[in-house]
């Protein structure tokens, strides 16, 4: 079976982060936005937003709760859980959310609430105006 997920939106909370475990294992739990524009059956131009729970594990929940902050830009990949449980009055309850695997930061410093800016990669224009980034290797690292 295939369980994959792959959502683009902002932070709708800073993470909280815990530590669980003999290991001490960052777990960060947050939520992510994310919206889609459509045009009504009245010809009227609509927006739909979801907020979708995410949890984060381990050095990525680190990271995470280190740059993003409430309306920070991200894309992640991760899985669909179900999460059950018992609420106060006994009454069963559920959820579905996402395990993050992977994560991308999006945006720059004036999307990231953080302050976080993705480092830029070095462009080199060819003829055809396609940009090839430039790699900065020392021969000593190559493998072969």
């Amino acid at each position: 079976m295939f369980n994959r997920v792959i959502l683009a939106g902002n932070l709708a909370r800073d993470i909280e982060v815990r530590y669980v475990g003999a290991n001490n294992t960052a777990i960060g739990n947050t939520a992510i936005a994310t919206n889609r524009k459509y045009k009504g059956s009245d010809g009227e131009q609509k927006e739909e937003v979801m907020f979708i729970d995410i949890t984060f594990f381990g050095r990525t929940a680190e990271v995470a709760s280190q740059y993003l902050k409430k309306g920070s830009q991200v894309l992640i990949e991760g899985r669909l859980v179900l999460d059950q449980w018992t609420a106060n009055d006994g009454s069963k309850r559920s959820k579905h959310s996402v395990n993050v695997e992977s994560m991308q930061m999006l945006g720059g410093k004036d999307t990231n609430q953080g302050g976080y800016e993705q480092p830029r990669q070095q462009e080199t224009k060819k003829e055809a105006n396609e940009s090839v980034p430039e790699i900065d290797i020392d021969d000593d690292e190559i493998p072969f």
